[in-house]
């Protein structure tokens, strides 16, 4: 079409997004969708397609007692688009189709992914599909004796695909309110199976398809790995090991040893964009809230299932700021140096992030009448995609929703790629103002 041929790469990412959430709500607006009587209405829809395409989690109503079982079967396909990548799932269904991948959808892709060389995406894609068919289909074998003992078999194994494409995808979608509405996983807090399986979908969904890949091509020479892939593996565990570590000694020491240490660590799993839990948040002082609002924020790696701003923007601003401290002239990883544009980069993802989560929850506590850090926890469980909430969502207005449900969009497409469309058309300017000293702190 020479509509999208004249788009570029950043303009047809957002607005795949925006048109499969649209399908998806007009989908879920269909009486066939719900269990009662009629249709959801159209704010219902709306955020729930959001939630599901932008892999968030959050929810207005009870995934298990709201929708029927079509309509669950539309927010897991939304899942799975959403995990992927509108524009991953594109290609392979043009790859299967025999249509020839063109170089505008090459390039797309590479932008969506987060591909180094624009030669791999069509091979990556194809490593993409088989690595979630394997993940999502193990998950639910692991899974399937736990749901099958208490759902029954046809149930059972409906609810193991269910949680195991939503843990992979970073979702955090669950069918549990078939026990209690909204409890997430909290009834398995003690199946070492549901919550095994669970953390390590999370865990493999979001690093990210290029490190699997490099895991593929080097096997376990972990010094032949990228310099990107020995970040994320770092930063990622330092980011699971230290909330686990407060969680354990700071938020659960009244629980048992065994059932302390898997709370403990799949709480802090969960928070890189998951969205699923096994305890109850509200009864987390305020301090646990806000270790828990951290990783949220970052979430998980490029070119990953999960959202947030991404394991490697934090790992490049917390070692810009190391080599300030040394006076070291350049940002280093791993004998390696990055370049200023990462930098920069990176610190205007940090500044969006902030501005959006700080902002959505400020107008939202003032709208609502409630405490600023419960709102703040909403606002970073939308813009960084992970579905935890503290219980006020369903509760919001239509204004607050409305802001939950941008969060989300922006969160899932990327601050940076939203930013790229809009001024797609500007031309740079190569002359330079004459430069003077700022003092900075």
């Amino acid at each position: 079409m020479p509509i999208i041929k004249k788009m570029t790469s950043s303009q047809i990412i957002i607005l795949g997004f925006a048109a499969v959430i649209l399908l998806g709500s007009l989908l879920l607006m269909l009486p066939i969708s719900t269990r009662g009587e009629g249709g959801a209405s159209f704010a219902d829809a709306i955020f729930t397609s959001t939630s599901a395409v932008c892999v968030t989690g959050l929810v207005v109503q009870d995934t298990a007692t709201y929708w029927s079982g079509f309509g669950q079967a539309v927010v897991l396909l939304l899942i799975q688009i959403g995990g992927m990548g509108i524009v991953t799932f594109a290609v392979a269904f043009a790859s299967f189709s025999g249509k020839r991948i063109s170089l505008k959808q090459r390039s797309t892709m590479q932008e969506a992914i987060s591909a180094h060389r624009i030669g791999d995406v069509v091979r990556l894609t194809g490593f993409i599909l088989k690595l979630t068919a394997i993940f999502e289909l193990g998950g639910a074998v692991i899974m399937a004796p736990s749901f099958c003992r208490e759902f029954g078999a046809a149930k059972g194994i409906w609810y193991s695909v269910f949680h195991s494409v939503s843990a992979f995808c970073n979702a955090g979608f669950d069918l549990m309110g078939a026990k209690e509405p909204f409890s997430s996983l909290t009834y398995f807090r003690a199946d070492p199976l549901v919550n095994i399986a669970v953390m390590a979908l999370i865990t493999i969904g979001g690093i990210g398809f290029l490190t699997w890949d490099d895991i593929r091509t080097n096997k376990f020479h972990y010094r032949r790995y990228s310099m990107q892939s020995k970040v994320i593996f770092t930063t990622s565990a330092l980011l699971v090991m230290f909330p686990a570590v407060y969680f354990f000694f700071g938020e659960l020491s009244e629980l048992p040893l065994g059932e302390r240490i898997a709370e403990s660590l799949f709480q802090s799993v969960t928070t890189r964009t998951a969205g699923f839990n096994t305890a109850n948040l509200n009864a987390f002082s305020e301090v646990g809230i806000a270790v828990m609002i951290i990783p949220m924020l970052v979430g998980g790696s490029p070119g990953s299932t999960a959202g947030g701003m991404k394991t490697t923007t934090l790992a490049v601003l917390v070692s810009t700021a190391v080599s300030v401290f040394r006076r070291k002239e350049h940002t280093h990883f791993f004998g390696r140096r990055t370049d200023e544009d990462t930098v920069r980069s990176a610190s205007t993802i940090l500044t969006m992030y902030l501005t959006l989560f700080v902002g959505g929850g400020l107008i939202i506590s003032r709208v609502e009448q409630l405490p600023l850090l419960t709102c703040l926890f909403e606002t970073a469980s939308a813009v960084g995609t992970v579905g935890l909430t503290l219980g006020i969502t369903p509760t919001l207005g239509h204004l607050s929703r409305a802001i939950l449900i941008l969060l989300m969009y922006l969160g899932r497409v990327g601050g940076l790629t939203l930013i790229f469309a809009a001024l797609s058309g500007t031309q740079g300017n190569t002359a330079r103002f004459p430069q003077e000293k700022l003092t900075i702190g």
